[in-house]
């Protein structure tokens, strides 16, 4: 500007240098928005309640978008509390296990008047957890039928020793305590109790009704959210979930049983699940594979139309004949509003649908991991749709395969259906029990039976032949005649003697509990075939499904690419800086 004085050398120094770190700064800032916008805190929070069935699947989820500015809320209290709250308007979603219409006791469970819309998030199996030592030892391999199952938690069988639970258990017949079986149920409005009633009501419905009766309400009983209890039953009510399987985990409650999601089995407690006899003649846990067999015979209904659009009809997933399958199996649903309201805007529709078509898409990648099944392409497809009906949600074009969902294969079956192992020949009704354990206990049970004999000697590895003991009262199935020794690798297991029988007692030959063969896992001691990792023999090994993925929204991706931007723009700034630096410089010198 004419008639000012001329820079100093100085101020042109600082004012350059500034410049290119300011510029620095800005495309710093700019490069870190542009390459994570999922993490650019724009997400307002919102709250859901109901299912504790789905529970532990959420609070993974939950968790996991944080990282992308996200905060869901969510309360499990329970699935008949969360479509209460979310047809009163204050949550933004509800989870539950039965949609809404049912009667329930003569009461029809009413639809909200505002708009809404079902959406699947996972699959799981009903479970039936239990807390039993025999000899300060606990039992992992309990078997269960149907009618057994109906039975305890209608108060017509009482102790464990009872002779139907010992034709389930021809290995544990002879040592089954004279205990008393007390049922655990849920004390709260549940969508775990509905899902086992429901079954109860159509598969054992003379047993229902009746209890019922004794309980005070009319027959037919059908399904129902609320437990009925029966004064001086027995019978101990607790409040979600974790109420049941924590009362069952105490270390004094010996004799307990409660129906639960497996994944409070396998994730929460590490006990054991009761295997459950199927329409095959196969005792069957649910585990992520059984699950994906069992809904292939889910009715859904598919009129997109209908107010009960993907809402499930399980009758033929009970009856089902593959010997694979867990005929309590099933999937819960999210209930999302599909219009604008006083208490949901835009803002939470875009929060809500983000975390939709992540739990849809990479949040089924790992869920076999906590004790659930993912859900099979039909349903993610339809789920995805249901995504675009929340208001507000920021539509997103995924392309299903790059999900990596387990279920998912390049010709549209179903995966897991497809790699799913047969059931071991000691699952099938009638044989003396596989010891393998079950849910989170895979310990095998091992029992000596009465006053039994000793341990018979281990084979070797390498096939050295061992010779079971025997005993005045009888080995049991576990524990007496350790014939098969531990296999490593490709080595073939020794043959081993089963202990003598004195008494009634029957035992089989039965290996050394678990032989860590570098081919696949530890070896059954009841059948020679391998479990854990790559089990054929229905042994669940660990992440047997899972598959990792880069999500273009992982955070750590989005800042290393911003990073390297910013390294190649300060080189571009070392390397041009000084020159032009100079010039400012001289042309001040030159003023």
């Amino acid at each position: 500007m004419p008639g000012s004085p001329p820079a100093s050398p100085a101020f042109l120094r600082t004012r350059a240098v500034t410049a290119l770190v300011l510029l620095a700064a800005l495309v710093f800032g700019a490069t870190l928005t542009g390459a994570e916008p999922a993490a650019a805190a724009t997400y307002v929070p919102i709250s859901g309640a109901g299912s504790t069935w789905s529970q532990n699947a959420l609070d993974q989820w939950r968790a996991n978008v944080k990282q992308y500015g996200m905060t869901v809320n969510y309360n499990g209290t329970g699935s008949s509390d969360g479509r209460n709250q979310f047809r009163n308007g204050t949550v933004d979603y509800a989870v539950s296990e039965i949609p809404y219409g049912i009667k329930d006791s003569g009461v029809v469970d009413s639809p909200p008047s505002r708009k809404y819309a079902y959406m699947p998030i996972v699959a799981g199996g009903t479970s039936f957890m239990y807390n039993l030592v025999i000899g300060n030892k606990r039992v992992t391999n309990l078997r269960l039928s149907g009618e057994v199952i109906a039975k305890m938690f209608t108060g017509q069988i009482k102790t464990w020793n009872d002779p139907a639970i010992k034709a389930d258990n021809p290995a544990l017949a002879n040592a089954l305590p004279a205990r008393r079986v007390v049922p655990v149920v849920r004390s709260d409005g549940s969508g775990t109790t509905a899902q086992f009633t429901t079954w109860l009501s159509k598969q054992h419905a003379g047993l229902w009704d009746a209890y019922c009766g004794r309980a005070g309400r009319s027959a037919p009983c059908g399904a129902t959210s609320n437990f009925p209890l029966v004064p001086g039953s027995g019978f101990v009510g607790q409040s979600g979930s974790n109420g049941v399987s924590g009362y069952v985990a105490q270390g004094n409650n010996i004799g307990t049983i409660t129906y639960v999601e497996y994944s409070y089995a396998v994730y929460t407690t590490g006990f054991p699940v009761a295997k459950v006899l199927n329409k095959s003649g196969y005792y069957t846990e649910p585990t992520a594979r059984n699950v994906a067999v069992a809904l292939t015979k889910a009715r859904i209904n598919n009129d997109a139309s209908s107010p009960s659009y993907l809402t499930q009809i399980l009758d033929d997933v009970y009856n089902d004949s593959d010997p694979r399958a867990y005929p309590l199996s099933s999937y819960s649903y999210m209930i999302v509003p599909t219009q604008l309201e006083a208490n949901f805007n835009n803002q939470k529709g875009k929060t809500l649908g983000a975390f939709a078509y992540y739990f849809l898409c990479q949040g089924q990648q790992s869920v076999d991991n906590l004790g659930y099944s993912p859900l099979p392409i039909n349903l993610v497809q339809a789920g995805l749709d249901q995504v675009r009906r929340i208001p507000g949600v920021q539509q997103e074009s995924i392309n299903i395969k790059s999900c990596h969902n387990p279920t998912f294969s390049s010709n549209g079956t179903n995966t897991l259906v497809k790699t799913a192992p047969f059931p071991a020949a000691c699952d099938k009704k009638g044989t003396a029990q596989c010891a393998t354990g079950t849910g989170g206990a895979r310990t095998p049970t091992q029992i000596g039976g009465g006053n039994g004999g000793s341990t018979g000697n281990t084979g070797t590895a390498n096939g050295g032949s061992g010779s079971g003991g025997s005993g005045s009262n009888g080995g049991t199935t576990t524990g007496s005649g350790n014939g098969g020794g531990t296999t490593a690798g490709s080595a073939t297991a020794g043959a081993g003697t089963a202990g003598t029988a004195g008494g009634k007692g029957g035992a089989t030959a039965a290996g050394t509990t678990a032989g860590a063969g570098a081919g696949g896992g530890a070896v059954d001691p009841d059948t020679g075939q391998a479990v854990g990792n790559g089990a054929a023999g229905g042994g669940q090994g660990a992440d047997a499904f899972a598959m990792p993925v880069t999500s273009s929204r992982s955070i750590g991706s989005g800042l290393r690419t911003a990073l390297m931007v910013v390294a190649g723009l300060l080189l571009v700034a070392v390397t041009v800086g000084p020159p032009m630096i100079g010039r400012l410089l001289k042309r001040g010198g030159a003023s």
